[in-house]
């Protein structure tokens, strides 16, 4: 499985970003998905994640209520809406699929990664 991820880029505080991450595989529609984050010098982090029908998400607490987590099965895409993000959400993002279909938070349950996409805010 491949993973692509797409739209980082510099945005200023309290703004918005869409990131997107686009899958080669039909293993696709039956993996959670989910979202990581590294900011410089820190470890990953688990951001959100979304089940196999996307019907259930599940979100870190410092995100929760800003960050959407969806999917697009037809289309082999996860999507993370950002609102009004904050300097401190700053980071490199990576998808990741977990082909056991488990939702969680832990990066050991997942077993490919996209390449990741800067995102930076600015205050």
């Amino acid at each position: 499985v491949q993973l692509q991820a797409s739209g980082g880029g510099l945005v200023r505080a309290g703004g918005s970003l869409r990131l997107s991450c686009a899958a080669s595989e039909r293993t696709f529609s039956s993996s959670v998905m989910g979202w990581f984050r590294q900011a410089p010098g820190k470890e990953r982090e688990f951001v959100a994640a979304v089940n196999p029908s996307g019907y259930s998400t599940y979100y870190a607490d410092s995100v929760k209520g800003r960050f959407t987590i969806s999917r697009d099965n037809a289309k082999n895409t996860v999507y993370l809406q950002m609102n009004s993000l904050k300097p401190e959400d700053t980071a490199v993002y990576y998808c990741a699929a977990g082909l056991a279909g488990i939702t969680t938070a832990q990066a050991i349950g997942y077993d490919y990664w996209g390449q990741g996409t800067l995102v930076t805010v600015s205050s």
